[in-house]
């Protein structure tokens, strides 16, 4: 049961409408039309449109597709970003705005502007052909789904390339050949969220449910062969979370897969729930674990320590979830 849970939910009301929307919808239940109407809201004002305004007129981010290929004065750069991914290419601007929940037309003819002139910095691939990161590919995968281009190609890619224990590993390439915690839930959301937007598909449902008993076999957060957890990451509650694994991030796909497939939970999931709620603060809270380091346009969250109001939100909602009967 989360704590003081008026109290926080409040806290969690007077916030960006990225946020506010989410809450409105996923723990307050409020009807379509409110939290619809926040929604709108994200690429308008706040966190939404001051990214939007970042973009530059070729609709790229920083002139690069994965990484910046030049310096912007306007993104913040901590001292120890250099030993960081830096979060301001247009994969990841565009990540933070389909996540948010900005209305796609915003963007205009942005996907028309990167197939023209966007390249990866593998091997110099166009934009929406996909790359060979798994991790990569997800973001590309719900990105163009979102912006209503035809990213079918990059869904097929992953029957393809689906190892033999159920999972994605991105560096498959380099001949792994186990599943990597990382990578199968990146992969797992790109694929949801393709599916939500386009349709059902069985072949992609098969491939989740294939990676999700990789996850499940291992209740999220064990290795497959011991009871110790398979890392210290899977506690480590980050906002942003950008593309690390953790209980708390999976559970949120499970539960908005449970609701998508209109399947029931499974009971291996408890483990995961438990960690969620032993990390809950005395006032119902869950601190920010700290962001991945790496350059950004701008803060979203607290600092490392402090409360988060969404990580309380992510957790709230799949422990709201699990207890519902």
């Amino acid at each position: 049961m989360v704590k003081n849970s008026n109290a926080t939910v409040d806290w969690l009301i007077d916030s960006d409408p990225a946020l506010r929307w989410r809450v409105e919808k996923d723990l307050l239940g409020l009807d379509q039309e409110v939290w619809e109407k926040t929604k709108s809201l994200t690429g308008l004002e706040g966190f939404g449109a001051r990214l939007l305004q970042l973009q530059d007129t070729d609709g790229t981010w920083a002139g690069g597709a994965y990484f910046p290929q030049r310096h912007d004065p306007r993104a913040i750069v901590q001292p120890d970003d250099e030993s960081g991914q830096p979060y301001v290419a247009t994969t990841w601007s565009l990540n933070q705005l389909r996540e948010w929940g900005v209305d796609s037309r915003l963007l205009r003819d942005t996907a028309k502007k990167l197939e023209d002139s966007c390249k990866w910095e593998y091997e110099n691939l166009p934009y929406w052909a996909g790359e060979v990161d798994c991790c990569i590919n997800a973001f590309t995968l719900a990105n163009g789904a979102w912006l209503g281009q035809d990213v079918s190609h990059i869904a097929d890619w992953f029957l393809d390339h689906q190892l033999e224990d159920g999972g994605w590993n991105c560096d498959w390439i380099e001949g792994a050949k186990n599943s990597s915690f990382h990578s199968t839930l990146n992969s797992l959301n790109g694929l949801l969220d393709y599916e939500v937007r386009v349709g059902r598909n069985e072949s992609l449902y098969q491939a989740r449910k294939r990676a999700e008993e990789y996850l499940l076999s291992r209740r999220l957060i064990f290795g497959l062969k011991s009871q110790d957890l398979v890392g210290p990451w899977v506690g480590h509650f980050k906002s942003p979370a950008r593309w690390r694994y953790s209980a708390l991030r999976a559970l949120n796909y499970f539960r908005d897969a449970n609701q998508f497939d209109n399947s029931s939970k499974d009971s291996r999931l408890g483990e995961a729930v438990d960690l969620v709620r032993s990390l809950e603060t005395q006032n119902g809270r869950w601190l920010n674990f700290g962001p991945e380091r790496g350059s950004v346009w701008f803060e979203t969250d607290v600092s490392a320590g402090q409360e988060s109001k969404w990580v309380t939100f992510y957790a709230t909602r799949v422990v709201t979830w699990w207890g519902d009967q």
